[in-house]
């Protein structure tokens, strides 16, 4: 064309969460049996949606108000409701206008990063939700920022990194936290989170915390929300309800805001997503209008902490399945629904193989595993996909140098799910030796 048409960020825009799904599908054609652990959604693992959740919905779908319009900022009397919630929980007073909906964090997620000034960078975990990377990194055309998480401490973040990376590099505007982490399960203390407060507190950042999966902790665990630790940092927390009720097909998630008043620069920043939700008009109202009545509905507690035992008793399961494979680091997972394990980069080559029966299929994989510059990890999970049709995902496409896998936790059917691990167990043993 007579002008380069094509973003500077568009090379940086990856998913291989969705991508290794084109892979599977062309293997399910070729006769692979697959099992999907790539993706976190409940409802395609089977999570059945009970007849309360259902009813709540039905109901709304009977009322007018549902098809039509909301305000911009979201459905007034749901951001009411947050509001309360969150002042009731939290140390951080908030008004309903400081609450701003969306059509899924995805959309959130764009508009966080899509609206700062290019120069401008937030400085994310590593690895870290592949959205959020590509998303920052798009913005600034350029390779995302990242602290280290560390996988022989629980995952949780490098503190000396972060503050070594946010000092020596001025471009730094804002710290992202995900907590509980996709994609490594983890959960942090509040200890932690303190820190990291001060730390942009220091350096005059903002804070993004991403808590989608806040309401789903287990395994003893204990964390708070950002609304109980900012202080008087800006921030933003972001929420929703696709993997809480679940509902992802809803597409509605939000922002709530804090001490916007405390900084100019800041409120204006939030005043510019704000007036891209205008130009958009408003988000899905149906969902927004159910939140209410599911939240605090007389069913919901007991149904939230029914799939919390269920999800501990699967990260235990996978542990202890995992943790003793010699040449990786497996740590049990304690919040949302994913486990990332790593494999000793320095066992890896690209010669090691999984025995494939379909010579059709063995050709394919092939092709594939030896394209230049194919990661060692998604050489590991391409022939794990053929030779077992178990699919996860490369834990280096979450923006990290680590090699390995990250898998979700939602098959329902517990022998299932324990067969799965003992799989893939057994399959790292046999593709490290071969």
């Amino acid at each position: 064309m007579r002008n380069d048409i094509v973003h500077i960020g568009a090379g940086e825009l990856t998913y291989e969460i969705r991508a290794i799904v084109e892979i599977a599908d062309t293997l399910q054609r070729m006769g692979i049996k697959t099992n999907m652990e790539n993706i976190g959604d409940p409802i395609a693992k089977g999570e059945k949606i009970p007849r309360w959740i259902k009813k709540v919905v039905a109901d709304l779908v009977m009322e007018d108000c549902t098809y039509g319009y909301c305000p911009t900022r979201g459905v007034l009397e749901t951001r009411e409701f947050l509001a309360e919630q969150t002042n009731l929980r939290g140390k951080a007073q908030i008004r309903p206008d400081d609450i701003l909906f969306f059509n899924g964090l995805g959309d959130a997620i764009q508009k966080v990063y899509g609206f700062l000034r290019r120069e401008s960078r937030v400085i994310g975990p590593s690895p870290t939700y592949s959205t959020h990377s590509s998303a920052e990194a798009a913005h600034a055309g350029t390779r995302p920022i990242s602290y280290r998480l560390d996988p022989d401490n629980h995952w949780y973040p490098d503190l000396d990194d972060l503050r070594l990376s946010v000092k020596y590099n001025p471009a730094i505007a804002g710290i992202l936290i995900i907590n509980p982490d996709n994609p490594t399960g983890a959960v942090y203390p509040e200890r932690i989170l303190r820190e990291m407060i001060a730390i942009a507190k220091e350096y005059d950042l903002f804070v993004i915390c991403d808590e989608v999966y806040h309401n789903l902790v287990f395994n003893g665990q204990s964390t708070k929300p950002l609304s109980d630790i900012i202080g008087d940092v800006p921030g933003m927390a972001l929420r929703g309800i696709s993997k809480e009720v679940p509902w992802p097909g809803a597409r509605c998630g939000w922002m709530e805001v804090y001490n916007a008043d405390k900084d100019p620069m800041f409120q204006r920043y939030v005043q510019s997503i704000l007036n891209a939700k205008m130009v958009e008009v408003c988000s899905t109202t149906l969902p927004q209008k159910a939140i209410p009545r599911l939240l605090a509905h007389p069913e919901y507690r007991a149904y939230l902490e029914e799939r919390k035992a269920r999800y501990e008793r699967a990260s235990n399961i996978a542990y202890e399945v995992l943790k003793e494979v010699p040449g990786i680091k497996a740590n049990r997972t304690n919040g949302a629904f994913y486990m990332s394990v790593v494999i000793n980069r320095e066992l890896l080559t690209h010669r090691q193989t999984l025995p494939i029966a379909n010579e059709d299929v063995r050709n394919l994989v092939e092709g594939l595993v030896n394209q230049p510059g194919i990661s060692l990890d998604k050489r590991f999970v391409y022939y794990l996909l053929a030779s077992t049709g178990i699919c996860v995902v490369p834990l280096s496409s979450f923006c990290t140098p680590e090699q390995g896998f990250r898998i979700t936790l939602l098959e329902r059917d517990e022998q299932e799910f324990t067969r799965i691990f003992q799989t893939i167990a057994a399959n790292i043993t046999t593709y490290l030796n071969s």
